[in-house]
């Protein structure tokens, strides 16, 4: 037992320092954004998804990474992961870190709401009050009926509901392909959008950015591959509710590097999505 929580501490750090990682590349994303197009940051970091593909196949000794059991949802969920990643990078350039965090936060309680109608896993009514509460903690930050509501702020929105659907579709997916070829797919389906996406929408890049779109690869590689390291060492109902960690680094980040400082709407808004969320994790990782 003292082994099983000594293994679940280290995959609660390693869970951490990947929230921390993906905290760094919104960092570098919401400088970028402002003067390069979206699908230019989408195809280096599907570049980068696709190496991780191929060095986790390696690891592995798994010589048909390649070949899916359902290409047509792998397609699908690597689809909506181009869909998620472009509406998140988006809204970095209309809204602060710590507003897009804060309502991107809401995905795990869309996930658990979306895995009673796609997976058919119960829900308890406690759970749906709490997933209820997140929505108006969601509603609080963005405050639709307010003369400063812009629709743009929807984006982290859609984000959070296509992250969520992407979660659920990997989720049933990872039943018989491994993570390696879900990786894979991610990167080909992202590269071959992105590609025939960036060339028409294409800006030049200074020799100063360079290294920024580097960092972008690079981070987001660490991120997702410190996620894998951690779910393997501890239950996903442990790594989970650290997600809402990217909240806090988001208000840090956001004043240190844009001097973004939250009002009370979104803090107040930011408590309420995790409480909700932490809760609504809580009881799935019970039922």
């Amino acid at each position: 037992m003292s082994q099983l929580k000594s293994t679940e501490s280290v995959g609660i750090l390693i869970g951490i320092f990947a929230y921390l990682s993906f905290s760094i590349l919104d960092v570098i994303q919401k400088t970028l954004i402002l003067h390069h197009s979206v699908f230019q940051l989408l195809l280096i970091k599907y570049f980068f998804v696709l190496f991780l593909a191929l060095f986790e196949a390696k690891r592995k000794k798994n010589n048909l990474f390649y070949k899916s059991k359902d290409i047509k949802l792998q397609i699908f969920r690597s689809l909506l992961s181009v869909i998620e990643s472009g509406c998140f990078v988006l809204s970095f350039k209309y809204l602060s870190l710590a507003n897009v965090h804060s309502v991107g936060s809401l995905a795990p309680v869309i996930i658990v709401a979306l895995s009673t109608i796609i997976l058919k896993e119960k829900v308890s009514p406690k759970t749906w009050i709490a997933i209820f509460i997140g929505f108006v903690g969601v509603l609080i930050i963005l405050r639709p009926t307010s003369s400063i509501f812009n629709p743009k702020a929807l984006l982290p929105l859609m984000a959070a509901f296509v992250l969520g659907l992407y979660q659920v579709i990997t989720k049933k997916v990872s039943k018989y392909d491994s993570n390696e070829t879900s990786l894979f797919f991610t990167s080909i389906i992202g590269l071959l959008v992105m590609s025939l996406l960036a060339t028409n929408f294409w800006r030049p890049i200074d020799s100063s950015s360079y290294s920024m779109f580097l960092g972008i690869g690079i981070f987001f590689s660490l991120g997702l591959y410190l996620q894998i390291i951690a779910l393997s060492k501890a239950r996903a109902s442990i790594i989970q509710p650290f997600h809402y960690t990217l909240i806090f680094w988001a208000i840090i980040f956001g004043y240190i590097f844009y001097n973004d400082i939250p009002d009370m709407f979104t803090i107040i808004g930011a408590v309420i999505i995790t409480c909700s969320g932490i809760f609504v994790l809580n009881q799935t990782s019970k039922n």
